[in-house]
């Protein structure tokens, strides 16, 4: 579901699944059940491989950025003015709409009518 998978083939998508059904699917019924994947876990004592596709093989997108560019290109004594790779960018962009996304939710919850969600053939004048 990350973004950064869109462009993995269907293909490889199908490929995936059908490695990790191979893995913890015990009664081989296409389907991964609660009980076969505490098996898989915490009997076992297994992991998830890394399938090479999208961020998750060390943690969400935040931890991701961390390990995979802050630590190699800054440190702790990086200036908010030395942020300005690509990455970085792209990043703190992602912040941005994170954050305004927020504010427009908590804005809506305050209102008791929220006129854009009124269907409009419910409105007056149309």
């Amino acid at each position: 579901m990350d973004e950064s998978n869109k462009d993995v083939p269907e293909e490889r998508r199908v490929q995936i699944v059908q490695e990790i059904l191979g893995l913890i699917d015990a009664n081989r019924d296409g389907r991964i059940s609660r009980d076969e994947f505490v098996r898989f876990i915490e009997t076992d004592g297994k992991t998830l491989p890394d399938m090479g596709t999208g961020p998750g093989h060390h943690g969400d997108d935040e931890y991701e950025y961390e390990i995979h560019h802050w630590e190699k290109y800054h440190d702790e004594n990086t200036k908010l003015e030395d942020l300005t790779h690509p990455e970085d960018i792209e990043h703190f962009k992602k912040h941005e709409q994170m954050e305004a996304e927020q504010e427009r939710l908590e804005k809506m919850s305050k209102q008791s009518i929220i006129e854009s969600n009124i269907p409009s053939k419910f409105r007056r004048g149309n």
